[in-house]
């Protein structure tokens, strides 16, 4: 006769728990699709004359998309198209890891005109997110070389 199984019970997990959770659902993905889902970093940065980081932006390439997190350009840089040079600049070193589209999401506060200024097109929005506002979930088709 089997043991009942002992009790299950949530938790608040540590960082080493969460560093688990990853690696269990990227084996999940790799069983599923090989190495299409292996993320590649894509980080930029712009320094000013200081050498201090002025403008940067953070993403990777993961399942042929270029996945912009966050582009940031110093309120005191901000009209000087640092913006536009880092997401034009990331969209080439995308293509030439294999991407073939970009995705991105910004809030009502933020840049949603310059996106779509560069091209990107709203496909999706989160309604009071947070209350008072929303988040919009933009992409692009990048072109081939």
């Amino acid at each position: 006769m089997s043991r009942p199984a002992a009790p299950l019970r949530i938790e608040t997990a540590t960082a080493d728990d969460a560093a688990a959770v990853y690696a269990g659902l990227r084996a999940f993905n790799h069983a599923a699709c090989g190495n299409a889902l292996d993320d590649q970093p894509l980080n930029r940065v712009i320094r000013d004359a200081q050498g201090q980081p002025c403008a940067g932006l953070v993403a990777d390439v993961y399942g042929g998309w270029l996945m912009v997190h966050a582009l940031w350009v110093d309120a005191g840089q901000r009209g000087r198209r640092l913006g536009q040079a880092l997401l034009a600049d990331a969209e080439q070193q995308a293509r030439g890891m294999g991407a073939h589209s970009a995705m991105l999401d910004t809030f009502s506060w933020q840049a949603e005109g310059f996106y779509l200024k560069q091209g990107y097109a709203v496909f999706g929005r989160l309604e009071a997110f947070p209350p008072g506002h929303q988040r919009s979930y933009l992409r692009k088709r990048l072109a081939t070389a």
